[in-house]
């Protein structure tokens, strides 16, 4: 059983995400975000490498493990008020710190990640474990989470190419989209979903999309809540 999983984003009028390329400039889409993430209220938040790594507040482990670590998981905690999630499948992120706002950090990673990448996890008090080989299996990911730690409802807050997997995995439940009173105009700026050049053709199994609430918030934003409806798996 997988949590039940909403995209949360905030976008210019154009569906781009990167605010400070916005016209007009404005500072009111990361408070936005933050204050529509409060009001959605979920068990854990997820977010991709280049999110997450710039979190970070080291620059690298050392090179070197002590010793050989099972491919297994190791879990720090598993019980929290809410945990950051973040995929990190090649092990790339140094953290130098086991916390993001006050939630527990818990990388997802792929099973070739070195010995020294996992003893520098550890010594942060890092949780982590595995869930592909050099991929994230999201689906298998989805369901550790629910089993092992009671993630219930999940807001996934990555970047476009993050968002766009969940997407065409049929595994997105509900979006949150909060629309700005600003655009970006110009080509290249991230978006809500994107993919890479191979994904391109690549089709989202959606067979309904349901408006569940809109809202006008203070200062012309729009909060757009919609329900998706995803044809079966398999």
């Amino acid at each position: 059983m997988k949590p039940y999983v909403i995209c949360h984003m905030v976008a210019s009028l154009d569906g781009r995400i990167l605010h400070s390329r916005w016209r007009p400039q404005t500072r009111d889409g990361g408070t936005l975000f933050e204050r529509l993430h409060e009001r959605l209220g979920g068990d854990a938040w997820l977010i991709g490498r280049v999110t997450g790594q710039e979190f970070a507040k080291a620059s690298a482990y050392p090179a070197h493990a002590e010793r050989i670590y099972p491919r297994e998981p190791w879990l720090v905690r598993r019980k929290a008020p809410a945990f950051g999630i973040v995929l990190d499948a090649h092990g790339k992120i140094a953290w130098g710190r086991a916390d993001i706002g006050g939630d527990p950090i818990v990388t997802v990673l792929g099973t070739q990640v070195t010995d020294a990448h996992l003893e520098g996890l550890r010594r942060d008090g890092v949780s982590y474990f595995f869930a592909g080989e050099r991929t994230v299996d999201l689906r298998a990911m989805l369901e550790f989470l629910n089993r092992e730690l009671g993630i219930k409802r999940l807001l996934l807050e990555g970047g476009g190419h993050v968002n766009g997997a969940f997407l065409r995995a049929g595994l997105i439940d509900e979006i949150s989209l909060a629309l700005c009173p600003a655009v970006d105009g110009a080509q290249g700026a991230p978006s809500v979903f994107d993919s890479s050049a191979a994904e391109s053709e690549q089709r989202a199994p959606l067979t309904a999309l349901q408006l569940a609430s809109s809202e006008v918030l203070e200062g012309g934003a729009v909060w757009l809540r919609y329900r998706l409806q995803n044809a079966a798996a398999g």
